[in-house]
């Protein structure tokens, strides 16, 4: 029997959008296609799959229950307030660091030939599920680094109290946003660190669940 059969598992994809009028944005090239493949995959292993994602093309077996958001601070009430009921939660979304300040009505009109946009940080989600984590929880984080991918990515372990951090690198042929396929490093809290050579998106979710299988029976 799988170990995820019947666990709530709440997983996040895609980009957020971070609004500046009404026809611009701050974002990012995420494309969703890891976070939707580990939602497929944590289906097909008997999980209750509540998948948040950001704006994206891609769809998902109507069994997932889909939560569509745009901004950081959307993701941030979607998913601290479903985090209690969770035995795993997956945050491979993008979510955006910075958000503009002042979110204007209407379209701002193009006048100089420069234009200064303030921005402020955005809430630290992946932080706060790590400080509210409840006992047998399993929290895994992802980091895109574009160097020191495995100091970086213990660092984050670390001070977002993750059991499992999803490291991989950015600007490679071989990983990064909008491929379908990708290379990962799998580093959890009792120091084991496992790469994984590159894989389509979709076995990559599974190698990803295997793991978190094998990790809970350390618990």
């Amino acid at each position: 029997m799988s170990f995820l059969k019947g666990k709530r598992v709440l997983i996040t994809a895609g980009p957020t959008y971070e609004r500046i009028d009404d026809v611009r944005f701050i974002g990012n090239f995420s494309s969703g296609k890891m976070g939707f493949a580990l939602a497929e995959s944590a289906l097909k292993m008997g999980a209750l799959i509540t998948l948040v994602t950001g704006p994206t093309c891609l769809h998902c077996n109507p069994a997932i229950e889909r939560v569509d958001i745009e901004s950081a601070d959307d993701m941030y009430r979607i998913v601290t307030s479903n985090s209690e009921k969770q035995d795993i939660i997956i945050m491979a979304a993008a979510v955006a660091d910075y958000t503009p300040k002042v979110k204007h009505d209407g379209k701002i009109k193009k006048n100089d030939d420069t234009m200064t946009i303030e921005l402020v940080k955005t809430k630290d989600i992946l932080k706060e599920l790590g400080s509210k984590k409840q006992e047998k929880q399993i929290l895994v984080g992802f980091a895109l680094e574009s160097e020191k991918l495995v100091e970086y990515a213990k660092g984050k372990l670390e001070r977002k109290n993750c059991n499992i951090i999803v490291a991989n690198q950015a600007n490679s042929a071989d990983s990064g946003f909008g491929k379908d396929i990708n290379t990962i490093t799998i580093i959890d809290d009792k120091e084991n660190i496992k790469e994984i050579p590159t894989a389509p998106k979709s076995e990559i979710a599974d190698i990803i669940l295997q793991y978190v299988s094998e990790y809970s029976e350390l618990l």
